[in-house]
């Protein structure tokens, strides 16, 4: 088991060996586009990527680095973190969480839970300290049908982050989607106060129309406020053929059955891992913002440590208290 503390340092321990093949071997083919929004089996009912799957497949495709953005939860993190190390490629630990527009505090109405989607990124290991804090935060302080964080949160736990605006489940997709340019002038804004150049405006296409509009809409945004375009692909599962099986899990969770016409569906088999290739036919027209993904893949460097207890130090103890309630507190 990956929990143990020598299994931990003997993944590790055969990272670096792995990661000088793989360096090398990266070198020869110049990446042009890695993922930066993926769900795994951890994203509970949603995601059909199994870990050790989806490492393989980014060996497979030749890419340095991918992105684990599960909605809501850390769970999957160390397993991913640990396996990408020892396949050679850069782990970008993420979260999709979900934003309440107004207060994670406000629970009244469900008709009135309008919280949007938003991709956080660490860059390091302050933001992956970040993250568990919002994570947590979510489910302590927001949960309201889904763990929730707020503006306010995101004030506080933002550095080290990478932020990206997300799919149509996002805010600012969200009011474009609906015609109101001024909300997600407004929203996109907020955001980029809080994240500065960390912000991006993600652009998808998964052969849907609305979303063609959004991305028309997003484009001329980005240009207005001078925002980066970034494009991804939103990984739900691993191969085209493995739709059909994700609807399953869909249903499963709606608690609907598959020859329901009204179930839960995305609307298009596109979520799939897609090659350098397959996006760039996608969006030839964008090739910037494909090549964007590496370098916000770029700048991450989230490197954890291992085999030791990280246990704080009491140092100077205040005078109000003894050593033992001090350690406690921090």
């Amino acid at each position: 088991s990956l929990s143990t503390s020598s299994s931990i340092q003997q993944v590790t321990a055969s990272a670096s060996k792995y990661q000088g093949t793989r360096a090398i071997m990266m070198n020869t083919t110049p990446s042009n586009f890695v993922h930066l929004h993926l769900h795994s089996e951890y994203s509970l009912l949603d995601g059909a990527c199994r870990i050790d799957d989806l490492v393989k497949k980014a060996v497979d495709l030749n890419m340095p680095a991918v992105g684990l953005t599960d909605h809501g939860v850390m769970y999957g993190a160390m397993e991913f973190y640990l396996k990408c190390k020892k396949a050679g490629i850069k782990p970008l630990v993420g979260n999709e969480m979900y934003v309440a527009t107004r207060s994670r505090h406000e629970k009244e109405n469900k008709k009135l839970d309008d919280s949007r989607h938003l991709v956080l990124l660490a860059m390091n290991e302050t933001g992956y300290k970040n993250l568990l804090q919002l994570t947590s935060l979510a489910s302590l302080e927001g949960m309201y049908y889904k763990p929730r964080i707020d503006r306010e949160l995101l004030q506080a736990h933002n550095e080290g982050l990478i932020c990206l605006s997300a799919c149509l489940g996002a805010e600012v997709p969200h009011h474009l989607m609906n015609g109101d340019v001024k909300a997600a002038e407004h929203a996109a804004e907020e955001f980029r106060e809080i994240f500065g150049d960390r912000y991006y405006l993600e652009l998808q296409d998964h052969m849907l129309e609305k979303q063609h509009h959004v991305n028309r809409e997003l484009v001329s945004l980005a240009q207005r406020l001078n925002i980066p375009l970034v494009a991804t692909n939103d990984v739900h599962y691993l191969d085209a053929q493995d739709a059909d099986p994700h609807q399953v899990l869909l249903c499963v969770q709606t608690g609907t059955t598959m020859d329901d016409p009204k179930k839960m569906n995305y609307g298009s088999k596109d979520f799939y891992m897609k090659s350098q290739a397959e996006m760039l036919q996608r969006f030839p027209n964008y090739q910037d913002a494909l090549a964007r993904t590496v370098e916000i893949a770029e700048r991450c460097n989230l490197n954890l440590e291992f085999g030791r207890l990280a246990m704080p130090s009491p140092g100077d103890t205040p005078s109000d208290m003894n050593a033992q309630s001090y350690l406690a507190k921090l």
